[in-house]
């Protein structure tokens, strides 16, 4: 094993114990706070899985906002997203968040400072914090871990891909699984499953109409896995160009697609939501231009908010 594997677990154990015993503070915030995250880098979901939740809260009539760090943003401080801005001064996830869901999106390096905020100005009634398992200096009252397959047989960082450990789902309220993955008893009693929610979600991709061999690139967590869906849909791609995750587009890289274009004879350029999003204007240039949506489906959705209601003190809230 990589001996800086085991100083990143022996400094995460570190953490966490002080977090736990208190020697680390958890800053409370005046409204409750539901936690998206994972235990691995990138790929899990959670962005699709906030928009599906905040769509069930809305239709609930749940006034909430959603607290992010803004990973890949230039800019410093506490930022309200605006829908038409770029993912230079927001990030590219709360950008897409706050496009989808239409709700406050506030991002920060210290989502406590981006909470008070929230309070102060909008006045909801809970925060969706997004990617927030890890960001333990937020106390919150609802903790949602989504997991994948491979989770579950990986290593820490840097030898493999998880930031925690298995055994830090302890802490969770929920554990959140793909639809097709169904794990023994002894996995569960393994990892620190048993007697937790186990929900199910169900992850789709909406192709556009079908453009003939489009050149298919993307900047996300793990590509591989978007290009076998575009195949799966019957698309059969000119090229498949890889990107790194949240890779912030430049004049460069449309010249590179371009002469792609040139040279393969593509009908177009394909792409993932996120990706739209970190090109800007610069989509313009690539035409014909599609986007693929991926959505997520969650199994029994009333019971997965009733359940988070019921566990927070919202229901106290409401009634006063």
């Amino acid at each position: 094993m990589n001996p800086l594997t085991a100083l990143y677990g022996a400094a995460t154990a570190l953490r966490n114990t002080l977090f736990d015993r208190g020697g680390l503070p958890s800053r409370r915030l005046e409204r409750p706070v539901v936690s998206v995250g994972n235990l691995s880098v990138g790929g899990s979901g959670k962005t699709p899985f906030v928009i599906a939740l905040g769509e069930l809260l809305k239709a609930r009539g749940i006034r909430f906002d959603v607290l992010s760090r803004g990973y890949g943003r230039k800019t410093r401080g506490v930022l309200i997203v605006e829908t038409e801005g770029n993912a230079a001064d927001f990030g590219d996830e709360p950008l897409l968040i706050a496009r989808r869901l239409g709700v406050p999106v506030i991002v920060g390096e210290s989502r406590y400072q981006a909470g008070r905020a929230a309070e102060r100005k909008f006045q909801p009634q809970l925060h969706i914090l997004d990617d927030g398992f890890q960001h333990r200096s937020l106390a919150r009252h609802f903790d949602i871990v989504l997991m994948t397959e491979r989770d579950f047989g990986d290593r820490l960082l840097p030898s493999g891909r998880l930031r925690e450990p298995l055994s830090s789902l302890g802490r969770a309220d929920a554990i959140v699984l793909p639809e097709d993955f169904f794990a023994p008893e002894t996995m569960l009693k393994n990892f620190a499953l048993q007697g937790k929610l186990i929900w199910r979600m169900k992850r789709e991709i909406v192709m556009p109409a079908a453009l003939v061999a489009p050149i298919v690139f993307c900047g996300i967590a793990r590509p591989q896995q978007f290009f076998a869906q575009v195949r799966a849909a019957g698309i059969a791609p000119a090229a498949e160009v890889e990107f790194h995750d949240h890779h912030a587009y430049d004049r460069s890289d449309i010249e590179r697609l371009l002469a792609m274009r040139g040279n393969l004879g593509a009908g177009g350029f394909l792409t993932t939501e996120k990706d739209a999003v970190n090109l800007g204007s610069l989509q313009a240039d690539l035409r014909p231009f599609a986007v693929a949506a991926l959505s997520l489906t969650l199994h029994h959705p009333a019971d997965v908010v009733d359940a988070i209601l019921a566990r927070t003190v919202f229901a106290r809230i409401i009634s006063q």
